[in-house]
């Protein structure tokens, strides 16, 4: 009795897997055609038992960063170092729908500040992701904790170049394909470190092609960041490259401040970082924003370093514009940002 209900089990995983790999190959297929007119890199494929022997079975001490949906794991799998993402439905966001987004543009990405998809596992429910290894974890904790405990903070140097290659990053997804890309999802923790802290943007949950014909996606009910989404998008739930202008011009002030979205200054009041910005802008004060880390250094060092000080903060204003017609194109604030960066 014991023996058959053990085979009737075994038989029922294998129909399992056999649906999941039906279901889950027939639709990725699909969504890379939509997506890209079926040109896309090869991915390999992986088993259920490879990913769980890869992540010690999910052990949660390996978690390097996690969304709304997912939890990235580093792990090891078939002699070299990976990155695992596993998804989880958590009853508001479709899991399923936002890993095939994953595996649709970051099989795409032949780009250096991308994080590299190398396969994925299609016999569970939802398919797991396996990327590149990375050798830190997100900007997030380096700018606000937990950090490492050899830590040194970020001079400004090391903030252009981040800046820098994020920018690269999202202009080669505005400009390198024959749809422009929108992310739509620029954040601290969707910004991971190689090593020599060079960057891997991942996480496309939320990224879309603009269709073709039209200069903007619709979306019923915007979604986003608290703090990190541009106001014409809260207002219209239309979305295009310059949304994510504003996005990156948010994170060029919490690069710039070391704040978070949203914080408690020394009088025990509640602020949003663009509120406080404003205020600062206003009356002429945003030097007092500025992380004490960065401007001590570029007062200490040089006049050039001063100067490079204040064209970041002008750039970054540029990008937070309300006004979407204000704000720079995504291409140009990349060219500015390699002139900060080379000027110092």
């Amino acid at each position: 009795m014991m023996a058959s209900c053990m085979r009737a089990i075994k038989l029922s995983e294998k129909e399992d897997k056999k649906t999941f790999l039906m279901r889950n190959g027939g639709n990725l297929l699909e969504k890379l055609i939509s997506s890209f007119n079926g040109e896309r890199n090869p991915i390999r494929s992986f088993s259920a038992e490879d990913i769980k022997t890869a992540t010690s079975n999910y052990d949660l001490r390996k978690v390097t960063a996690k969304g709304l949906v997912y939890k990235l794991y580093s792990g090891f799998l078939h002699g070299r170092s990976v990155s695992v993402m596993k998804f989880q439905n958590n009853g508001t966001f479709d899991a399923y729908e936002w890993c095939l987004k994953n595996i649709a543009f970051a099989s795409q990405m032949r780009h250096r500040n991308f994080l590299k998809l190398i396969g994925c596992c299609l016999e569970t429910q939802v398919p797991i992701l396996v990327f590149e290894s990375v050798s830190y974890e997100t900007l997030a904790n380096f700018i606000h904790g937990p950090r490492p405990s050899d830590f040194e903070p970020f001079l400004l140097i090391q903030r252009l170049k981040i800046a820098m290659e994020i920018a690269n990053a999202l202009t080669y997804l505005h400009v390198g394909f024959p749809r422009p890309i929108v992310f739509k999802n620029i954040k601290l923790s969707s910004i991971l470190f190689a090593e020599d802290y060079v960057v891997k943007l991942f996480d496309f949950s939320l990224a879309e092609s603009i269709p073709e014909g039209e200069t903007h996606i619709e979306d019923a009910v915007p979604i986003g960041i608290m703090g990190f989404v541009a106001p014409e998008y809260v207002a219209t739930g239309d979305y295009n490259e310059k949304c994510d202008v504003f996005s990156f011009g948010v994170l060029l002030l919490v690069l710039l401040t070391g704040k978070k979205m949203y914080f408690v200054d020394e009088t025990g009041d509640h602020y949003l970082l663009m509120q406080q910005v404003k205020k600062h802008i206003e009356s002429n004060t945003f030097d007092e924003m500025v992380d004490p880390v960065i401007f001590s250094d570029a007062h200490r060092q040089s006049s050039e370093k001063e100067q490079q000080l204040k064209a970041f903060i002008k750039l970054a204003l540029k990008c937070v514009c309300e006004s979407a017609e204000g704000r720079p194109t995504m291409i140009d604030v990349a060219k500015q940002l390699r002139q900060i960066h080379g000027s110092g």
